[in-house]
């Protein structure tokens, strides 16, 4: 069975794995000792296909055992599966409803129904699905997970909450898991916590995202610990050196004195990206700040911040505090 996971708002496919078939109370109705030998052999040969790639052909063995058992929940889950490896996530909705109303208690078919509802934005529904998964296997990280962040997508990080904290209980390593936590607690304004989430998914992952790496420099801004800021910002710019992350690097530079990696910084964002009007007000503050600490001498440096200034109000005419600037300062 594929399982697909959802992480934290961003809600992106972080992709499919085969996990073991379920026994026991988990197991289909229509198992393979229900299926008459061709049948089996038929369903083993789609798998195999399957598992090579060969998707088309499992897809024709697949609809062969239906057509000559339409009760095999085995095939039709088969089928959402592969639905599901391709995303067609509005071909894998019916096949997933269809076997789970074959095999109510089979978790693949509700854990599947449910992605599926989920991502075709039938939230309600794909609630209930998560929930009918969870009542066959409540400690599954996948669906405590999942739930949760549909519930995210709804508005309700309330009832988003407890899921998020048990999929972390389940599998505290998983980062997917901790991101849909720190997504919760930031959207409930528990701000610390968050924090502590997103750092330990980072500490899971090989290399942190760049997208994770600003959602711990956001929160550790409004904590007001620059330091760390500029620590998290240095290790942005290694793996996504643009001008965004260098622009960060130097608002953080600054806000610790560091005037010099701040100008440097701000002036390789603006290398990078001539229109980013941010990195320019970076840019003309420090210049505008060199020239004051040097009791207004130095005319070259005053002339660079008013042309980076002007620069920046041509790109972003709407800026009342640079205005301000300009005006105070004859720029």
């Amino acid at each position: 069975m594929i399982r697909v996971i959802m992480s934290g708002c961003l809600l992106f496919c972080l992709g499919c794995h085969a996990i073991a078939p379920t026994t026991g109370m988990d197991a289909p109705v229509v198992s393979p000792a229900t299926m008459t030998g061709v049948q089996q052999v038929t369903m083993t040969a789609a798998e195999i296909a399957m598992e090579h790639g060969d998707y088309k052909e499992a897809l024709h063995l697949f609809r062969e055992v239906i057509e000559q058992n339409p009760i095999a929940t085995e095939a039709y889950l088969g089928i959402g599966d592969i639905y599901l490896i391709h995303k067609q996530w509005d071909k894998a909705e019916p096949v997933y409803a269809r076997a789970s109303k074959l095999d109510p208690r089979n978790f693949d078919a509700q854990y599947g129904h449910g992605i599926t509802l989920q991502m075709t934005s039938r939230f309600i529904e794909a609630v209930r699905a998560y929930h009918r998964a969870l009542t066959i296997k409540p400690e599954d990280m996948g669906a405590n997970m999942n739930i949760a962040t549909t519930y995210l997508q709804m508005g309700r990080p309330k009832s988003a909450l407890v899921f998020a904290e048990r999929a972390v209980d389940i599998d505290g390593a998983s980062a997917p898991a901790q991101i849909t936590l720190a997504a919760t607690y930031q959207l409930l304004d528990r701000l610390q916590e968050a924090l502590g989430a997103f750092i330990a998914a980072s500490e899971s992952m090989d290399e942190p995202s760049p997208q994770l790496m600003r959602n711990i420099i956001h929160l550790l801004t409004q904590e007001k610990r620059y330091r760390e800021v500029v620590n998290t910002s240095e290790q942005l710019v290694l793996i996504d050196p643009t001008s965004d992350s260098y622009e960060r690097l130097g608002w953080a530079s600054f806000r610790l004195g560091d005037y010099e990696g701040s100008l440097e910084a701000y002036m390789t964002a603006v290398e990078y990206d001539e229109q980013n009007w941010r990195a320019l007000n970076g840019v003309g503050v420090n210049e505008l700040n060199r020239w004051l600490l040097a009791e207004r001498t130095g005319i070259k440096i005053y002339q660079r911040a008013r042309i980076v200034f002007r620069r920046s109000l041509l790109i972003n005419p709407d800026q009342p505090k640079v205005i301000t600037l300009v005006l105070r300062y004859g720029l």
